[in-house]
């Protein structure tokens, strides 16, 4: 015989265990996100060190250049002091040895077979551009002496005698392309008859700016 059993029996007990699983859940996402907040914070904090660091550094090099721009000036004084030192020094040896070095180009411009100061290829650009500026080799220096040489401010000027008017404009040429002479400029002559030869002469005067 069969038997059926028609009263209500207890159910097993699976809400509890269901709750207990979703506890667990939560549980572990908790502490995911709680581990997640670390590690966020943890790159916080080194970004943030990071960036104090560089404000430091910044605020060193702020700090190290006001210092330089406060002793600006007088470093800007004393270098221009120590540069007008130097210019008078210099201005000072030039004056004690620039005149002795331009009565020499003188002497060499008004020696038989020398002529004057002049750079190679500055002479060799003027015989190719205008060839009568060039100094006649073949000219006779005794054919005209200086009677007086004045120098004032870096201004000589000549007064002389010569033979004729090319002897006068032959020493101007050389002059003009000397190293050590510029702006020749020849002021009116006369012609005087000598004493002693009765020769006719010339006499100049010749004015120049020198570099030295």
């Amino acid at each position: 015989m069969i038997r059926i059993n028609l009263l209500p029996q207890k159910r097993r007990a699976e809400r509890p265990e269901g709750s207990q699983a979703w506890l667990a859940i939560v549980l572990v996402l908790l502490l995911v996100e709680v581990a997640g907040f670390f590690v966020w914070h943890g790159q916080l904090s080194e970004d943030l060190d990071l960036k104090s660091r560089t404000n430091k550094e910044l605020q060193a090099q702020i700090d190290q250049s006001k210092r330089t721009v406060a002793n600006h000036g007088e470093v800007k004084e004393k270098l221009e002091d120590l540069r007008a030192r130097e210019a008078a020094i210099n201005e000072l040896q030039a004056a004690r040895t620039g005149p002795t070095a331009v009565l020499l180009e003188l002497a060499r411009v008004m020696t038989p077979g020398r002529g004057p100061s002049v750079a190679p290829e500055k002479l060799d650009q003027i015989r190719r551009d205008n060839p009568l500026a060039l100094h006649n080799t073949s000219w006779d220096p005794r054919r005209l002496w200086i009677t007086e040489y004045t120098e004032k401010d870096r201004k000589v000027r000549l007064d002389g005698r010569a033979r004729n008017g090319e002897d006068v404009s032959e020493l101007a040429r050389r002059m003009n392309l000397s190293e050590y002479f510029t702006d020749v400029k020849l002021l009116p002559g006369q012609t005087s008859q000598d004493k002693d030869t009765g020769l006719e002469l010339v006499d100049f005067q010749l004015e120049a700016q020198v570099r030295y």
